[in-house]
């Protein structure tokens, strides 16, 4: 097992497992901290001697002491009081000595200005702003944020790139855009990378991913696949951006959930939002490898099995 001991801040969700799971393969000790009264339970992948701890954010004693002796907090909470709860994290990490905080980023480019004024990334933009600040007065703390852009193999699976299942899709900005898309199981292997290269990822942003790829390269494999014929609709990023807007004004919760995805669309796709990590990603330094074209194709291929 190696020294050092991680602590993984919601191990839940989409994310949170796959990058226990990374961790755990790693053989990291790790500790899982929960939020008292969670309603999700932690998987514990088989074999793994992880120590899972309920912990009340809100109570900064209780904080410190589940971080005592570990070197690296991980984030991955949800968009709710994102901000809130992170910042209540950074200060016990400061208490407990931790010496990396990760926060929950693994997605678009919020280091790119145009994102960060998407209201959808607000609670990103303040975490990486306080922390940076703290940073400056605590050194003994430092922070790594590390993109990854789209989630490639959950976001095929629910049909947001392009739907496999039903032979659709809404093509952003003529669906010939190039974007970056990471497979779960990757960023958990890129947390890892992070882990083991403590000194060179220091205060920095690291971006990762497995592929770039286009919209139209993935309808193109998929009907090399099974032979469907697709219905498509292009948008533009403009619009999708200005309804976004308008349905976010309406307060209802089903809008601002649109409104949501319509923001991380524009950032994924609109032209000078860095959707594309190509000429900026650290996969070498990390030792993470591209996928190949064969192996796109057998995602996909495994993904629409998985859907008949």
């Amino acid at each position: 097992m190696s020294s050092l001991h991680i602590a993984l801040v919601g191990a839940t969700g989409n994310l949170g497992p796959a990058i226990l799971h990374q961790l755990a393969v790693a053989s990291f000790k790790i500790t899982v901290l929960t939020r008292v009264g969670g309603s999700s339970k932690v998987e514990v992948p088989p074999g793994a001697d992880i120590l899972v701890k309920e912990v009340d954010y809100d109570d900064h004693g209780a904080l410190v002491a589940a971080l005592q002796t570990v070197e690296v907090a991980v984030s991955t909470l949800g968009f709710q009081s994102l901000f809130e709860t992170q910042k209540k994290i950074i200060d016990a990490c400061i208490e407990a000595r931790v010496t990396r905080f990760l926060p929950s980023e693994f997605g678009n480019d919020t280091a790119n200005e145009n994102v960060r004024k998407l209201p959808v990334f607000l609670e990103k933009v303040k975490t990486q702003e306080y922390l940076v600040s703290k940073v400056a007065n605590h050194p003994e703390l430092s922070y790594t944020f590390l993109y990854t852009n789209s989630f490639f193999d959950w976001q095929l699976k629910i049909g947001f790139m392009v739907n496999l299942k039903d032979h659709t899709a809404t093509l952003y900005d003529g669906g010939d855009v190039l974007f970056s898309a990471t497979r779960l199981s990757t960023i958990g292997r890129a947390i890892v990378a992070v882990c083991k290269s403590l000194e060179a990822t220091r205060n920095q942003d690291i971006y990762v991913h497995d592929a770039s790829v286009t919209q139209k390269k993935l309808i193109d494999i998929a009907r090399g696949i099974d032979d469907h014929q697709w219905q498509t609709n292009t948008v533009s990023t403009v619009d999708v951006e200005r309804d976004a807007y308008s349905l976010l004004e309406s307060g209802v919760q089903g809008d601002m959930v649109k409104a949501s995805l319509g923001f991380i669309s524009r950032a994924c796709w609109g032209s000078g939002y860095g959707g594309d990590f190509t000429k900026k990603i650290h996969n070498e330094m990390l030792g993470i490898p591209l996928m190949s074209d064969d192996e796109i194709r057998d995602m996909i291929e495994e993904i629409i099995s998985s859907s008949s």
